[in-house]
């Protein structure tokens, strides 16, 4: 049932690429490459001089760690193929034929959206409409089922909540929270 659901949506989204080479294009460009955006964030974010930033990329990178490493173990537990290796598809991006269970996009792009969400609401809700777009673009490129990208949001998304409680609980988290700099600027 799940499966056929899955199936189904996927082809109704795929079905639509190839015939709009506007809308295409940007779909090429949010699977392929809008990911470095949110790498640019975590450094633009990192070196600001507020320690709140700081405390959230940190947070935001150990949300990473956990969330892709969930995905590791669930994408060799529940292999599962490509949607291109296993049915006749509009594939307009160049992808391995690896796993497709779960979306590592998904996991990257949500993780640090949610991070960001978690301390800078209206900054982070730009972010999640952004990992929404990429992870859609998945499917419309027919690299992945809406399974897997909906899985990889809830990896990103619950690992990220809980790097978030931890580190209210961690004493050492709330000293590096406050730092105004990093330690190498207090020896001026």
């Amino acid at each position: 049932m799940l499966l056929s659901w899955d199936y189904s949506l996927f082809s109704w989204i795929n079905n639509a690429a190839g015939s709009h080479p506007a809308l295409d294009a940007i779909m090429r460009f949010l699977s392929e490459d809008a990911e470095y955006l949110f790498y640019l964030a975590v450094i633009v974010y990192c070196f600001t001089r507020r320690g709140k930033d700081r405390r959230m990329v940190v947070q935001a990178l150990a949300s990473a760690f956990v969330a892709f490493g969930i995905g590791y173990v669930l994408g060799h537990l529940f292999y599962r193929d490509r949607p291109f290796v296993a049915h006749h598809v509009h594939q307009m991006i160049e992808h391995a034929a690896n796993a497709s269970f779960p979306s590592n996009h998904s996991i990257g792009s949500f993780v640090i959206a949610f991070s960001i969400f978690l301390c800078r609401k209206k900054d982070g809700a730009f972010w999640l409409i952004l990992a929404v777009l990429i992870g859609f673009s998945r499917i419309w490129n027919g690299v992945h089922y809406p399974t897997d990208v909906i899985s990889g949001a809830i990896i990103a998304i619950v690992s990220s909540a809980v790097v978030y409680k931890l580190f209210d609980k961690l004493i050492w988290s709330r000293r590096f929270g406050s730092w105004r700099t990093f330690p190498s600027d207090y020896s001026r």
